[in-house]
């Protein structure tokens, strides 16, 4: 099925290409993102976006991190679309290092949730929503999960894994402290970092791959975790018991975007190929075959495909945001004093 449905969409590419002018005709697309589900996304969004624009797609892999730095130095220059999550695009918009997105080029905009249509200012969709939350084996916690509040909980001590600080989650555990505390923890860091140190006793060791969080459900180390929801897949994988917690606050969103860098070459491909990834037929496909949550209001899931995403207006009107500003503004005095409490 799946490869009629790649047939299928090579084709109807391929006849939208015979009906427009082949401008993209010997261009290269240099696209920047993290190299993961290489086989699908290629089947799903590459083969089919080749036929369509004529061109051919050269990649810069890597994590967040190395690849803005890349793109840092060299002033904007080297790539034409840029995959990041959003704490990260967000410090390539704050040093000058995407251009701002003008919306009349991508028309499949006007299908996706609101959330994920402008998110920075005007510097870029989203194309997936996810989010932070909390995952706990129902065999061991007994009590359900239900509160951000609940990791305080004595019944946890000693079982719980918190994200590093340095990664995407880690910095939402010291605003999680904060609200425990009472306070913002923008403002009274005391207080939150007071609260990182109360949560301590009932951390068993702070991860910084998804891989290794799941490692330690795998060997019971541990019976709950702080957790991005594209990891719950494979947690249940090898731990069937293991839920995402219903909080009563809400989930924390996060954002995967697609930018434009300044010195983008082919800036006009680059529109072409962000308005491909956000067509109904692409995200369904991507959702459909375990790859990305879908950003396009129209895409239908059945339920057991739906319960591994970020899925429905209702789920997603639900969830908190973030100031990624403030966050990274602060995330430097925060790794130290992350560092000082957890011995690192």
């Amino acid at each position: 099925m799946n490869k009629i449905l790649v047939t299928a969409l090579a084709i109807s590419a391929t006849a939208m290409l015979s009906a427009t002018p082949a401008l993209a005709q010997g261009k290269t697309l240099t696209i920047s993102w993290w190299g993961f589900n290489g086989e699908k996304l290629e089947s799903i969004v590459l083969a089919p976006f080749r036929a369509q624009c004529g061109c051919e797609i050269v990649f810069e892999t890597g994590n967040n991190g190395e690849r803005l730095n890349k793109i840092q130095i060299r002033n904007g220059a080297g790539v034409d679309v840029a995959y990041f999550s959003d704490s990260f695009s967000q410090q390539g918009i704050e040093a000058g290092l995407f251009q701002k997105i003008d919306p009349t080029k991508i028309p499949n905009l006007a299908g996706i949730y609101d959330l994920a249509k402008d998110p920075q200012g005007g510097y870029g969709p989203a194309y997936t929503i996810g989010r932070v939350g909390i995952v706990y084996d129902t065999t061991k916690v007994t009590t359900p999960i239900t509160s951000w509040n609940d990791l305080w909980r004595e019944d946890l001590a000693g079982s719980l894994s918190l994200p590093g600080i340095t990664t995407t989650a880690g910095p939402m555990v010291v605003m999680k402290a904060g609200d425990h505390a009472s306070v913002d923890a923008f403002a009274d860091e005391d207080a939150a970092f007071a609260a990182v140190a109360e949560l301590k006793p009932n951390v068993v060791k702070n991860y910084n791959t998804g891989s290794e969080m799941i490692n330690l459900f795998s060997t019971g180390e541990i019976s709950a975790a702080i957790a991005q929801d594209f990891t719950l897949g494979q947690i249940q994988a090898a731990v069937p018991t293991v839920e995402w917690a219903d909080l009563s606050e809400g989930a924390i969103v996060t954002l995967n975007t697609v930018n434009i860098p300044t010195g983008a070459a082919e800036p006009e491909l680059a529109y072409e190929f962000i308005n491909f990834i956000l067509s109904p037929e692409i995200q369904q496909q991507l959702a459909e075959q375990g790859v990305d949550a879908p950003v396009v209001t129209s895409v239908e899931l059945t339920p057991e495909q739906a319960s591994l995403w970020t899925y429905g207006a209702d789920l997603i009107a639900g969830l908190q945001r973030i100031d990624y500003a403030k966050m990274n503004a602060a995330k430097g005095g925060w790794v130290d004093r992350w560092n000082e409490i957890f011995g690192m």
